[in-house]
């Protein structure tokens, strides 16, 4: 069975179906924001961000997978997109669960001054709602929460296919 993770990273496939995962998600965000009318917060922008992240690792592990420094740069871009938006996630819930006046998100995203992308792509980066405000839920689950889900499955992943990819071969 490791023998089977380790090859994984090595084939087209599986970082496609990454990729494909992140984009899903992104596409539900774009769901709610658009069709269902739920206005996204500067935290909902920064964690779409991350799950942009983990789309670009997918692309690039899917464009050579045979090659370790394309591997290595789409692992690295995977790591940060899924820790950076797990970690986003729960200070998102955090301002769901403790609403403080004291402690709240950004109204304007901290984006760089040569990538605005809030201002690039207003449809998609520009927030207009509230963090701490509850717009949405699952089975009692906010969104941020289900993201804390998701992002954890994707590190958990991650993990799993890292570790296995850096063990040695099993010589017959």
């Amino acid at each position: 069975m490791i023998s089977n993770l380790k090859q994984l990273s090595l084939h087209r496939w599986p970082w496609l179906l990454l990729a494909a995962s992140a984009l899903t998600m992104e596409l539900c965000a774009l769901y709610f924001q658009h069709v269902m009318k739920l206005e996204p917060c500067v935290m909902c922008v920064y964690e779409r961000l991350t799950m942009f992240a983990i789309v670009a690792a997918g692309l690039i592990g899917a464009s050579a997978p045979n090659n370790i420094l394309v591997r290595l740069l789409a692992f690295t871009t995977w790591a940060v997109g899924s820790i950076w938006g797990l970690l986003l996630a729960i200070e998102h819930t955090d301002y769901q669960m403790n609403p403080s006046p004291f402690a709240t998100c950004d109204f304007y995203p901290n984006f760089p001054s040569w990538l605005p992308l809030h201002e690039l792509l207003p449809w998609l980066f520009n927030p207009t709602g509230y963090c701490s405000d509850i717009v949405w839920t699952f089975l009692d689950y906010s969104m941020p929460q289900w993201l804390i889900v998701s992002f954890s499955i994707y590190v958990v992943i991650f993990l799993v296919i890292a570790i296995t990819a850096l063990l040695p071969a099993k010589t017959k």
